[in-house]
């Protein structure tokens, strides 16, 4: 079979692959649709003997079930399923929980990242991952298994500020945070203001449900501040889906005493926090920084809902798996709008 692997750190190559079989407890998928992410990219650029090679990579899974392994039970051939791409240990206290995202034995593990992902025709899951999405289109089914479920996580941690009344910034209307802008319209009362560089994507942000939108640059948060309140005011919760430095410098800049910031982007900037008496702090006194990762099989199974009727659908861009490559670098460059998806 075709598939896209990272065959030594920052090499990807297009190969011919063995198809996998579906192992005990396993699923053999013929993959529909795959998002292309910017933790791919990361995972590109990390040092040697941070991932393994070679590694097919691909962690936003949909597909359709092609052969089931023994000992699986409720999953027959020809069911349309997304996938929950974190593999956790099973056994510490928080995977117990059901939060496999916090699994304290495994960091960062699961498909796509620590095994063989969905960059190929086919590709071998535990049935455990497994989340049916019935007649839905595969292409917008793979991205709510990251772009949907990582911006619902964070609204989660940030619920209890979430009320009506308050408002939520947020930085960021790419592929994480167009969907975020929709979760928050679905399930809040909230107002919320869209920040970004790009005007067409600030545009997209108010016919998603923003309230308010704001052209990041060098009076951003003087705008932010019109719209939210002056310190110690300002806004309840901030997320954050760039996580360069200056977006984090907007972030400390306009969240509220008492308010949350929440970092998702992973653009390499930093957050000091220094809460020292004689000097302004760095992030205002009682307003917690979180650091979401991905979220829970049960978040996933409440955004595939919100899809199913209607509330939360991803802007796609689609490439077939022969222009994974091209793919790649668009999101590199910032090229992509909403969502890029691989199709097999």
């Amino acid at each position: 079979m075709r598939a896209v692997r990272m065959t030594a750190p920052g090499v990807l190559e297009h190969t011919e692959v063995p198809t996998p079989e579906a192992g005990p407890g396993e699923v053999l998928l013929r993959v529909g649709a795959v998002g292309a992410c910017h933790s791919d990219l990361h995972i590109l650029d990390a040092p040697p003997g941070v991932f393994p090679t070679p590694l097919t990579l691909g962690h936003e899974i949909a597909g359709t079930v092609d052969t089931v392994g023994a000992g699986v039970d409720g999953w027959s051939p020809g069911d349309r399923v997304a996938v929950y791409g974190i593999i956790g240990c099973g056994r510490c206290r928080a995977c117990l929980r059901g939060e496999e995202n916090r699994c304290r034995v495994i960091p960062v593990g699961g498909i796509g990242l620590s095994r063989d992902g969905g960059l190929a025709e086919y590709v071998s899951v535990p049935a455990s991952r497994l989340l049916p999405v019935g007649d839905m289109e595969l292409t917008q089914a793979a991205p709510l298994t990251d772009a949907g479920l990582t911006p619902y996580h964070a609204v989660e941690l940030a619920r209890a500020r979430l009320r009506p009344g308050t408002s939520c910034v947020v930085i960021g209307i790419g592929g994480l945070g167009h969907m975020a802008v929709q979760i928050l319209a679905a399930t809040t009362a909230v107002r919320i203001v869209a920040v970004d560089t790009n005007p067409a994507a600030l545009d997209l942000a108010g016919r998603l449900g923003a309230h308010q939108v704001v052209q990041a640059g060098p009076d951003a948060v003087d705008r932010i501040r019109e719209l939210v309140g002056s310190p110690p005011d300002g806004a309840d919760v901030v997320l954050d889906f760039v996580g360069a430095q200056p977006t984090l410098d907007t972030a400390r800049q306009v969240v509220a005493t008492g308010g949350q910031v929440l970092l998702v982007g992973l653009a390499g900037g930093t957050l000091p926090v220094r809460p020292v008496a004689d000097e302004p702090p760095t992030v205002p006194m009682e307003a917690p920084v979180s650091v979401p990762f991905w979220g829970t099989r049960a978040e996933l199974r409440e955004v595939i809902a919100l899809a199913h009727d209607g509330r939360l659908r991803a802007d796609v861009q689609t490439f077939p798996l022969a222009q994974t490559s091209e793919a790649y670098e668009a999101l590199r460059r910032g090229d992509v709008h909403g969502r890029a998806v691989i199709v097999p």
